[in-house]
């Protein structure tokens, strides 16, 4: 079973150049992805970017969806992949285009599935990436790791188009959404703020690696109800123990 391309949309956080854009609208058009999202820069000249997206693409530059804040672009998407060339312990597991593919092939059967691309010249920060699921790196010579905004989304498009998927029996229904995650994860943040498990002088650091250890079980908009619901159980003891 191939990757369902529809339900898959390319978001470039705070694009630098126009030229740039519409050169990811010509590779995504080619590899079967027909939108894109742009975060926080509304002055890219519709124009350059045409130039660059050519007759082809032109349309998919007409419709780009455009946001001021992340967690704004993000918050339909049930599942979200964070391309990143730097690694490091904050940063956590990342896998390869390939691998990242096969996993999409399934998940984007029934949900959509966000690319998140960052700036041209620093990438995504840790912050954008604790909206991720997953994070993949595109690996490069040791000479040269810096890879072309357009190129990067060619190589993952291209992957998720030639992907099957081996098992179809391993059926992924709908997942929560990014901003029903995100209400939970304020949930979870204020529950352990408040018996003391988290230091209030730097709770998102905890909080990245609880984030970190739920994302890897792909989470149900049910499942987050519960747990929400056990947060507001939490809440409630918290309020109305005796001292």
């Amino acid at each position: 079973m191939r990757a369902k391309t529809e339900n898959i949309t390319i978001v470039l956080n705070k694009p630098k150049y126009p030229g740039n854009v519409g050169s990811v609208a010509r590779c995504a058009r080619n590899m079967g992805v027909e939108r894109i999202s742009v975060v926080g820069n509304r002055d890219l000249a519709p124009e350059e970017m045409k130039q660059l997206a050519t007759h082809f693409a032109a349309g998919i530059v007409d419709r780009i969806k455009h946001f001021d804040t992340l967690d704004e672009a993000l918050a339909r998407f049930q599942y979200i992949v964070g391309a990143t060339s730097r690694r490091g312990s904050a940063r956590g597991p990342v896998v390869s285009p390939r691998e990242m593919a096969a996993r999409i092939a399934d998940i984007s059967q029934e949900n959509e599935v966000a690319l998140l691309i960052g700036p041209e010249d620093t990438g995504l920060s840790n912050d954008d990436l604790r909206f991720c699921h997953l994070l993949v790196t595109i690996p490069t010579s040791k000479h040269n790791k810096s890879i072309n905004l357009s190129h990067a989304a060619m190589i993952l498009c291209y992957e998720i188009f030639v992907a099957d998927m081996k098992h179809p029996e391993a059926f992924t229904p709908r997942l929560a959404q990014s901003s029903e995650l995100e209400g939970m994860y304020d949930h979870i943040r204020g529950i352990l703020l408040k018996i003391g498990f988290l230091n209030p002088e730097n709770p998102d650091f905890w909080m990245m690696h609880i984030r970190r250890f739920l994302s890897r079980t792909n989470l149900f908009s049910k499942e987050v109800k519960i747990i929400r619901g056990i947060c507001r159980q939490l809440d409630w003891y918290l309020k109305n123990k005796k001292t």
